[in-house]
């Protein structure tokens, strides 16, 4: 089955075109692409998502609507996430998603996100492997936590803690001061802690993380350009490695970030976040590294779609 998934988040709008072999669940990509549309700024000040996000949306739809048809997918689906989740015209905006591009567009709970974040992340690998995984999804407006083992979920909690939503909620000077980063790891530190037990936090054996702010860590550290998916999938990125980047990201202002190798230009706003909370979910598990993947809920979209047809 050929498969198109896009998944519209807080700070990035990205396409997934694959063929799922039904039998072995296996994926095929056929075409893959994100841009970042910040569809999520503001929203967690005005309770609503601008029309200046939801215009670079509907620009980035127009363009996959392209490829989805030139490739011919049998299935057409859409995820919307946090931002529409919180926003008051967001089913306004999940209707014309739908109508005015042709996709099966529905806005998913946060449980559901993490699920099908889980099923990403875990599909190409050994059900049979003993460890305990926890599989970190950090997004635009919300972070996902999936701990499981084999392909089974055993623990999930979306936080409404993400990249965009803490940056406006803590980052006021360029570069940040460090009584806003401090507050901003807080805020993290102590969300991550009552939304997780703690003898779910201490059960995990292992993470792999998923989506923007992990695979631009793996891609800072290795400095790479351009972007290699190759070279980032599997990649482990150590808390070390993470507090180090972190720290110097954060003493230099927007306009030089955008500069830092292996570090797309659009995601110089909310980087300095993201290695924050990166940071605090590994510390919240007692973990010293992550495996980077990306295989995420693109992936688990696509194959619960075939799975369910």
């Amino acid at each position: 089955m050929r498969v198109a998934v896009v998944d519209i988040g807080t700070n990035s709008t990205r396409l997934l075109v694959a063929d799922v072999d039904e039998g072995t669940g296996r994926l095929t990509e056929l075409d893959r692409r994100s841009t970042v549309t910040r569809l999520g700024v503001g929203v967690e000040r005005t309770g609503r998502l601008s029309d200046e996000g939801m215009t670079r949306v509907f620009a980035a739809l127009e363009e996959y609507t392209a490829s989805i048809e030139a490739l011919g997918a049998e299935r057409r689906i859409a995820v919307l996430t946090s931002a529409t989740r919180d926003a008051a015209n967001g089913p306004a905006f999940t209707a014309r998603v739908r109508e005015d591009h042709g996709l099966d567009a529905r806005t998913i709970p946060g449980e559901e996100e993490a699920r099908l974040s889980f099923l990403g992340a875990t599909s190409e690998r050994d059900p049979a492997d003993p460890r305990t995984i926890v599989v970190l999804d950090i997004g635009g407006g919300s972070t996902e936590f999936i701990v499981g083992r084999g392909h089974d979920v055993g623990f999930h909690v979306s936080t409404q803690i993400g990249v965009v939503r803490l940056s406006e909620r803590h980052l006021h000077t360029d570069p940040p001061a460090a009584a806003e980063l401090a507050a901003l790891a807080a805020d993290a530190r102590v969300g991550f802690a009552a939304a997780i037990p703690a003898d779910v936090r201490a059960s995990a054996d292992a993470m792999i993380a998923v989506a923007g702010t992990a695979t631009s860590m793996a891609s800072i550290d290795q400095a790479l350009e351009p972007y290699d998916p190759a070279a980032v999938d599997g990649y482990t990125i150590t808390l070390a490695a993470c507090e180090a980047i972190g720290a110097r990201l954060a003493a230099i202002p927007e306009a030089e970030r955008r500069d830092t190798p292996g570090l797309h230009p659009d995601r110089a706003p909310t980087i300095v976040a993201g290695t924050v909370l990166i940071t605090e979910a590994m510390k919240a598990f007692g973990l010293a590294a992550a495996e980077v993947s990306e295989h995420d809920i693109l992936h688990g979209v696509a194959l619960d779609a075939a799975i369910r047809s």
